[in-house]
């Protein structure tokens, strides 16, 4: 699994307040390693599997997301599918907050609203409009990334309004995910307190497209 493999070339990032002089911070990143012309032809993927395999690398990574936001009064982690769900709950569980998946297209259980309203057509049932939405009901919000297009997907009545929000993936890009994440939680009325990232990519300049939303990265791919 390793054929054609290049080295990663990993700097602690400007964009982090971590300490450049923390041994962690440069442990992460020479477990990370870069597979070339993955998933499509171009692009440079950033593999943290390898850090996965490392517990300590992983421990570390952990701790320095929980130091980061422990006593923050943060109430939701939202973590983006998939990789979001490795470093989210571990991070939730130990500052106290519930963790919410940002999931791909029809992989929640529910109904998005304009599937209601056509079943409320069919069968000419009406549609329950109370003071909370239906419960499992989702909503979804596309987005652009730099080798497609994607979409995210949230239970409504998992975040309230008002929730202090964290959102966590392993890597921003272009930041169109990011945005994505932002725009479902501010539809249902929570406060996005910050973007956290294992990984950042400063030439495609994804922290321009975070509504001004803070954004916190360990390591910076050159």
């Amino acid at each position: 699994m390793f054929v054609g493999c290049l080295e990663a070339v990993f700097v602690v990032s400007t964009m982090s307040t971590c300490n450049n002089e923390d041994p962690r911070i440069h442990g992460i990143a020479s477990s990370i390693r870069v597979v070339p012309n993955f998933p499509k032809p171009g692009i440079m993927f950033q593999d943290i599997t390898t850090l996965l395999l490392d517990p300590q690398a992983f421990k570390n990574t952990v701790d320095l997301f929980v130091e980061r936001y422990k006593g923050k009064n943060i109430s939701v982690v939202a973590g983006i599918e998939a990789r979001g769900f490795i470093f989210g709950p571990p991070i939730a569980l130990e500052i106290g907050a519930k963790f919410v998946p940002l999931r791909k297209p029809r992989k929640l259980p529910g109904v998005l609203p304009f599937q209601a309203l056509i079943f409320s057509i069919f069968t000419h049932l009406p549609i329950l409009h109370g003071k909370h939405p239906k419960e499992g009901e989702v909503i979804s919000e596309e987005y652009v990334l730099e080798y497609g297009r994607d979409c995210l997907e949230m239970h409504i009545g998992a975040v309230q309004q008002g929730d202090r929000a964290l959102v966590v993936d392993d890597l921003v890009a272009t930041g169109g995910t990011l945005c994505a994440a932002i725009n479902l939680l501010e539809r249902v009325g929570a406060d996005v307190v910050e973007c956290a990232c294992v990984i950042g990519l400063p030439e495609l300049k994804g922290r321009e497209r975070l509504k001004g939303k803070p954004l916190y990265i360990l390591v910076e791919s050159r």
